[in-house]
Order: structure tokens, then sequence, then C-alpha cells
């Protein structure tokens, strides 16, 4: 059997401790090689390595090379770094705006509790929905709406400018702003990435269409709306 394997792997395969200061106190914080970010024992801010790309970033061979419990660790490291770089441009994009701001960090949060159970990824996940709505902005300033379409219709633009100045890469970019293309036409997308989306967007906007019902009113809408079996079993949590 060929032990060989691509040298730039190691540093993934067989981790190792590194070492950066802590840009809030200048502590030394130790990150292993196969992770992005760690947390600085003195201060407890968290410590983030600069964004260097990892040939799993761009090697169609990644993650037969690596395999599949390492590639998604990777990946899941990765999305978390990413998250709070597009926070920050989410932040900024919307200024003053803390409405808008406020809705895509929980579908956020649903969204990361669902992808505890569900096949998706995150790398994906993460940057949709915390840009899915940046059309929004735009489409009020241009057409006075932010009617749903209006927004699938902006959105993409804005949202890959965002993830190319984040470091993502395009076949990346390109499946979240596919997503964002069409996160208000339910059914136009089926893959489990997407299904996430919806249902985290759903969990957030239910208090209007959800909370009204009657319990079997709401079982059947929880039934036959949402996507994926986390989000139902999130769905029944908050509202039954």
């Amino acid at each position: 059997m060929d032990h060989t394997f691509c040298p730039g792997a190691t540093i993934l395969r067989q981790p190792k401790p590194e070492f950066f200061s802590c840009p809030s106190c200048g502590e030394e914080v130790e990150i292993w090689s196969d992770e992005l970010k760690a947390r600085c024992p003195k201060c407890g801010s968290s410590v983030m390595k600069d964004k260097t790309l990892s040939c799993l970033d761009w090697c169609a061979h990644g993650k037969e090379c690596v395999g599949d419990a390492v590639y998604d660790r990777y990946m899941k490291n990765r999305a978390l770094c990413v998250k709070s770089m597009l926070i920050d441009e989410l932040k900024a994009w919307f200024g003053d705006d803390t409405r808008r701001i406020d809705h895509a960090l929980k579908v956020l949060g649903y969204a990361e509790t669902m992808l505890e159970k569900e096949t998706a990824d995150w790398h994906i996940v993460i940057p949709a929905c915390i840009l899915h709505d940046v059309g929004i902005k735009t489409a009020e300033e241009k057409y006075g709406s932010s009617e749903g379409q209006l927004q699938e219709k902006e959105g993409p633009e804005i949202a890959r400018k965002i993830l190319f100045k984040a470091g993502l890469q395009k076949t990346d970019a390109d499946e979240i702003c596919a997503i964002i293309a069409h996160h208000h036409s339910p059914g136009s997308l089926d893959t489990p990435n997407f299904k996430v989306l919806m249902d985290a967007d759903l969990l957030v906007n239910g208090e209007e269409s959800i909370t009204s019902r009657n319990n079997g009113e709401k079982e059947t809408f929880i039934d036959t709306h949402f996507l994926t079996d986390s989000g139902k079993e999130l769905a029944r949590k908050v509202f039954l």
C-alpha cells in the first residue's frame, strides 16, 4: 500500500502547535496547524491566524487526500473564522439598520444549530445566512421596495463582492450567491445547503405566520413548509 500523500496536507494530517500574539493583550496563544483560531488564555479574546489558503481550499483531491473527518473539521473551522469577518461586513453594510442585522444573526444562530445534525456545508451555509438579505438595502434605494424578488435580483452581486473581500473562492461564492438569488423562492433549489438557509429564515420569520395558529394548524404548517428534519424539530420547540 502506498502511504505517501501530498506534502501540503502534512500540517492537516499531522497537526502541530503554532504560536501567535493576541492582538488585544499580547499574550502568546497556541493555535494548532489544522485550526484557524483559538481563545486567548489571558484576556479571552478570539485570536485568528492571518488568512492563508490551505491546499484544501483549491485542490480538487483535497478531501480524498486527507479523509472526510480532517476535511470536514477544516471546512467547519474555516467557516467559523470567515464568519466574524462577514458579520463585520454585514454591520458596515447596514449601518444603523439594526433590525436587518439582528435578523441575519438570528437566522445564523438557528442554522448553526441545524448544521450540527444536517449533512450540509458549514462554509456555504454560514456565509449565505449572514448575507442572504443584503439586497434589501439596494432594492429599497432603487425601487422603493424590499419585495422578495427585488432582493433576489440585487443581493448576489453585493454578496459576491463581500465574499471575495473575505477571501472566499469563486466556486463557493457561486453557490452562496445562488442561494441568495433564490431564498424567496422555495423549491427553486434542491440542495441541503439551500434547505438549511430556508428553514432557518422561516424560523425567524415564523413569528407572524405561525404563532397565531392553533396547535393543529401549526403542526400542519411545520410539516408542509419546513424542508429539513432539524428545522421541523426546532420549529416544534419554538412554536408548539
